[in-house]
């Protein structure tokens, strides 16, 4: 049986769709063919990375992507996006499949020491992790 195509997209494809494609390969690799896009690319954030590797994973593989690199390319089962900016800028196009949104505050907008904006990044992570273990719960229940 085919891999249900899944694609996380957000404003810079820097912090939380990273992180969500990072965690569902984790979780269900098995299962989901995993992307993640922006918008508006910017590089992976560096906080991004030291965060993930606290819990074992390596974004060594990931670079941060345009949507259009998909569009027309790649057909989804779940489009989901995890910012609001991506959420109102995503157009609609074929093989987007179905569409959710799960809104995280952006951690590479967020001003402080070292030791704030690396706890706002795993405060964030770990609200992706949650909300990913959650979703997967809710499609195996679902049948």
């Amino acid at each position: 049986m085919p891999k249900a195509k899944v694609l996380f997209l957000c404003t810079g494809n820097s912090a939380r769709s990273q992180m969500a494609e990072a965690f569902l390969c984790r979780y269900a690799g098995d299962r989901f063919e995993v992307y993640s896009a922006g918008l508006e690319p910017k590089g992976i954030n560096p906080y991004t990375v030291r965060v993930m590797e606290e819990l074992g994973l390596s974004l060594e593989e990931h670079r941060s992507k345009p949507l259009t690199d998909y569009v027309g390319k790649v057909d989804f089962d779940y489009l989901i996006t995890v910012c609001s900016d991506a959420d109102e800028g995503c157009p609609f196009f074929p093989g987007m499949g179905q569409r959710m949104h799960w809104g995280f505050e952006d951690p590479a907008a967020f001003v402080g020491s070292e030791q704030e904006t690396l706890a706002k990044f795993r405060e964030v992570r770990d609200q992706i992790d949650v909300r990913i273990k959650r979703w997967l719960a809710e499609l195996a229940a679902s049948g």
